[in-house]
């Protein structure tokens, strides 16, 4: 599997895992679990390419991928973070770090200094670990994006709850503004 057709997959599987499962035939348990044997059947529908797809293919672009956002447990897939279906995925609860990042765009800064951090169209604000990761997602959103550090462990110790994403990513369901500040910025 060539970088692009991997690349390709993963955009193509988030989709159906993340945003649209019945949209592909799929069903999500509560954990954000499919079945694999139809994610399978799903992939090899929707491009002639992948009319042969297997779960070795599945397992190796996983396994390559550099960054962690599917995981595959018996006869079972599922998005590790990301969702923006109707029904929340849950996820495990634990102590954050002391410190993550939120990458995002200047005019959405405006508002988190009001508001806090909010997951707007999806379940969860994202969380990184340090914060070249919170750059690239924050190009995602601008070319120059705005850098927030959020004092994860002083939020969790008031109260608010943080999910684990995978090793690199936190979740949470909204941080209020006294926990951001600016960590660095191109505005």
């Amino acid at each position: 599997m060539t970088d692009a057709s991997g690349e390709r997959l993963s955009r193509t599987l988030s989709v159906m895992l993340r945003h649209d499962p019945s949209g592909f035939g799929l069903v999500l348990d509560s954990d954000g679990w499919a079945s694999l044997p139809g994610v399978l059947a799903a992939l090899r529908a929707t491009e002639a390419g992948w009319s042969s797809i297997t779960r070795e293919d599945l397992e190796r672009m996983i396994a390559e991928a550099s960054k962690q956002r599917h995981q595959i447990s018996g006869d079972l897939i599922r998005a590790l973070y990301g969702h923006s279906t109707p029904d929340e995925i849950s996820h495990t609860i634990a102590t954050p770090p002391v410190v993550l990042y939120h990458g995002t765009s200047p005019g959405a800064w405006k508002s988190i200094q009001t508001e806090g951090l909010r997951p707007m169209r999806r379940q969860f604000v994202h969380l990184s670990v340090d914060p070249e990761t919170a750059q690239v997602v924050g190009q995602r959103k601008a070319s120059v994006p705005v850098i927030l550090r959020v004092r994860a462990l002083d939020a969790h110790d008031e109260g608010v709850q943080f999910m684990v994403g995978n090793d690199r990513v936190w979740l949470v369901t909204h941080v209020p503004q006294r926990f951001i500040s600016l960590a660095e910025s191109g505005v």
